[in-house]
């Protein structure tokens, strides 16, 4: 009966859309924080997402169709306007995260190569990062069964190894390294966009209302439950990584190599043979996740032509899904925490103020819905300026206004 539970089962395709590469980025954005302020930063975007998720359970009670996308409730209080930009949001929102994949997965195949494979560290690179595209985007274009095979596999995997790497980190945490302050508080606030992208659920609102019939009471724990798998999981990672390293030489390897490897050979020096055991674990998160973006993307691409009368065909599908992040990845190879930084000013915009925007436009036009989300239109307002504030603070960090997350 519980295989077949089916609120169960929207709660781990939730936590599973979830838990991505961005959990890989956390102790890269959070090594000047400190373990503290880290875990109190994810719970309140845990809280703020889980809310903003609820919000599509009450706008969801006016759906003329119970598979109706979040596009199709964007034009029916918004107009044509309110798809395009929902729909664009979407979908650059997608390109980003590819990027990054692209960028994290090309750093991790580069550092398992000799440097200078290909003339230099830099041709060595972004030859990693065409070759961790080509090889991977190949099960994409292959399609879902392409894609589900193998995501089954990994995905088993990556749960098996992450079990396996907390219970090596989790005894060598030190209370010490936990008890560290932030270098600079405002860091917090530099770290935001990108954990936000880790709560980053909202685009299977429409499947999972679907799958559910609709179902008020069941799509409302399914949130709850799917968005507190991954807060476990993320607070765990956090107290494992916080606790096994100290903050100023986390800060000053990461200085020298901001990235996926940087954080490989920062743990190294501690953990010894664990290093190569979290590889591994990176690695699958990575894949997993470009796996599942890019098909998402893909599939996305194919029905917007097929809508638009346009050829979609694997040619051009596969063109329109991989080289405008492989451009990026390729010019910007170090661009991984860039990229999901700019994913999360995307994110806040669709996993936030639209439902924020929606939910206001849902209680305008019907004022006794069964269910309601609590806190009533002021929590609406405090939820739009956070929302706001995290799509302005890349900027605030471009002007330098803010710190950078690194240095």
């Amino acid at each position: 009966m519980l295989l077949k539970n089916k609120t169960l089962g929207s709660a781990l395709i939730i936590a599973g859309t979830s838990i991505g590469a961005g959990m890989l980025a956390m102790p890269l954005t959070s090594a000047g924080i400190g373990f503290g302020f880290t875990a109190a930063l994810l719970f309140g975007l845990w809280l703020l997402l889980a809310y903003s998720g609820l919000l599509f359970v009450e706008v969801y009670q006016t759906a003329q169709r119970k598979d109706d996308g979040v596009a199709t409730l964007a034009e029916k209080y918004f107009g044509m306007p309110g798809r395009v930009i929902s729909t664009v949001s979407l979908f650059v929102l997608l390109y980003a995260l590819s990027a990054a994949y692209m960028t994290g997965g090309g750093s991790l195949l580069a550092n398992v190569l000799p440097a200078d494979l290909f003339g230099s560290n830099d041709n060595t690179l972004k030859i990693s990062i065409l070759a961790f595209t080509v090889l991977l985007g190949a099960f994409v274009v292959i399609g879902t069964s392409g894609v589900d095979g193998i995501t089954r596999l990994l995905f088993s995997g990556k749960i098996i190894i992450f079990i396996l790497v907390l219970a090596m980190m989790l005894p060598r945490i030190s209370l010490e390294n936990l008890m560290e302050k932030p270098l600079d508080y405002a860091l917090i606030l530099s770290a935001a966009p990108i954990f936000f992208t880790s709560f980053g659920f909202h685009v299977v609102m429409g499947s999972i209302n679907s799958y559910l019939d609709g179902d008020v009471k069941r799509f409302k724990n399914a949130i709850i439950i799917g968005t507190s798998i991954p807060l476990v999981a993320y607070l765990l990672w956090q107290l494992a990584t916080h606790g096994i390293l100290s903050q100023r030489e986390f800060v000053a390897v990461l200085k020298d190599n901001p990235t996926l490897t940087g954080l490989i050979n920062a743990t190294k020096a501690l953990t010894g043979s664990l290093s190569n055991v979290l590889s591994v674990f990176y690695s699958l998160a990575l894949i997993t996740s470009f796996l599942g973006v890019a098909l998402g993307l893909f599939e996305g691409l194919n029905d917007l032509f097929k809508r638009a009368k346009m050829p979609a065909n694997r040619i051009s599908l596969t063109i329109t899904t991989f080289i405008p992040p492989l451009l990026f990845a390729l010019f910007y190879p170090n661009g991984f925490l860039a990229a999901l930084g700019y994913a999360g000013l995307l994110c806040a915009f669709y996993c936030l103020i639209l439902p924020i925007g929606l939910a206001w436009r849902t209680r305008k036009h019907y004022k006794n819905l069964p269910y309601r989300v609590a806190g009533g239109n002021i929590t609406l307002v405090v939820a739009l300026l956070i929302g706001i504030l995290i799509i302005v603070i890349p900027f605030l960090i471009q002007a330098g206004l803010l710190p950078q997350v690194i240095g």
